[in-house]
């Protein structure tokens, strides 16, 4: 099991019963997407590993779906996706499967958080276990939003260097993107993609900065994608039809 994810699962489960169904391998970047053409394996977590649930052979959302369709016996009242290795802010929400299944989650009825820690060099995850336990324990906070999927990002420093916890919106911080060319072994171009991610869109409102400024990030999302202001301004012009 990740890491991140036994983290997660020992903080938790120390107050609550908690069902793991997570893929069986690396799913970085593979945002919301779903397995329509290939079957789905399901294999039985070991007990001896002190865990209960099941590794899958999907995607993040995959197993949200079967999870609460197929393989568990009732729903949980609570999903919690992560622990996940580098933070998911900006524009990489579009990207995360750690964040996609939170919101898989939300659109099942069932409330949700994913949970990130804020670097990918010797990753400690005990401090960002231990603010998920403290979070589910709060999620009355939430009031009318309880059902709102939360996304959350734990600063990589000594829990004394944390400077507290902080609401945010989604920033536009994105990754420069660029592609690093290599040469196999017969002479074929391959390619690695690399990136990091850049700028700093707001101040303390947003999610990228805050984190940088040492704060525990957390951002309430949405899946509406309609931008209102551009459809208020559509509606007032007309587009015929073509001609026959």
């Amino acid at each position: 099991m990740a890491p991140g994810l036994a983290a997660l699962h020992d903080a938790l489960s120390r107050e609550h019963d908690v069902f793991v169904v997570a893929p069986e391998r690396e799913q970085s970047a593979v945002g919301h997407a779903i397995t329509l053409a290939d079957p789905l394996l399901v294999h039985k977590l070991s007990p001896k590993a002190g865990f209960n649930g099941y590794a899958v052979s999907g995607t993040p959302a995959d197993c949200v779906k079967l999870a609460l369709h197929e393989l568990m016996p009732e729903p949980p009242d609570l999903v919690a996706s992560g622990i996940n290795v580098g933070a998911n802010l900006g524009f990489n929400l579009l990207y995360s499967g750690t964040v996609s299944a939170a919101n898989e989650a939300s659109l099942q009825g069932i409330k949700a958080m994913a949970i990130s820690l804020g670097t990918r060099q010797d990753p400690d995850f005990s401090y960002a276990a231990r603010f998920a336990a403290h979070l589910v324990k709060n999620w009355d906070i939430l009031g009318p939003y309880s059902q709102t999927p939360l996304n959350v990002n734990v600063p990589a420093l000594a829990p004394d260097k944390i400077k507290g916890v902080r609401f945010v919106r989604q920033s536009q911080a994105r990754l420069t993107e660029r592609f690093v060319p290599r040469t196999d072994p017969w002479g074929r171009t391959y390619y690695w993609q690399a990136g990091e991610t850049m700028g700093k869109d707001g101040g303390l409102d947003a999610d990228f900065p805050a984190l940088m400024a040492g704060y525990v990030t957390i951002t309430p999302m949405a899946h509406d994608f309609t931008n209102n202001e551009a459809l208020d301004l559509l509606r007032t012009t007309s587009l015929d039809l073509p001609q026959p």
